[in-house]
C-alpha cells in the first residue's frame, strides 16, 4: 500500500464521518425545531388562557364594586334597625330575621318590622327559608 492509497482511504473517512456527523445534526435541528414549535404553540395557549383569567378577574372586579356600593349603606341601616325600641321583648332585626326563615315574605317583613324595602330583601336572602335567584 503505498502513501496515496492510504490518503485516499483516510480521506474517504474523513467524507464519511462527517456526512454522518451533518446527518446527524440535521436531525437533532429538526428535532430542536419541533420541540420549538410545541413550546410557541404552549405560551400562545398560555397566553390566551392568561387573558381569559384577566378578563374573569376584571369582570368580579366590576361585580364587587357593585355589590359595595348597593350595599354601602347596610351596615348604617342595620345600626338603625338595631337601634329601635324592642318588639315584644325582642330585638326587631332578630325578630324580622326569625320571621324570615319561618317564610315571611319582604311586604311582611317592611310592614311588621318597619324595615326599608332593601332591608327586608336583604333579611329575606339571607335568612329565608326558600332561596331566592
Amino acid at each position: 500500500m503505498n502513501l496515496n492509497t492510504f490518503l485516499s482511504v483516510g480521506g474517504a473517512c474523513l467524507a464519511l464521518a462527517a456526512l454522518l456527523l451533518a446527518v446527524g445534526a440535521k436531525q437533532a435541528a429538526q428535532r430542536w425545531r419541533a420541540r420549538c414549535e410545541s413550546l410557541e404553540a404552549s405560551v400562545a395557549s398560555l397566553h390566551r388562557e392568561v387573558e381569559l383569567v384577566a378578563s374573569i378577574s376584571v369582570k368580579t372586579g366590576r361585580r364587587v364594586q357593585r355589590v359595595e356600593s348597593e350595599f354601602s349603606g347596610v351596615a348604617d341601616r342595620v345600626d338603625v334597625v338595631e337601634s329601635r325600641a324592642p318588639v315584644s321583648g325582642a330585638d326587631s332585626l332578630d325578630l324580622a330575621i326569625e320571621w324570615a326563615r319561618q317564610g315571611a315574605d319582604t311586604d311582611k317583613l317592611s310592614e311588621q318590622f318597619g324595615l326599608s324595602s332593601g332591608e327586608a330583601e336583604l333579611v329575606a336572602r339571607l335568612h329565608g327559608g326558600k332561596k331566592r335567584a
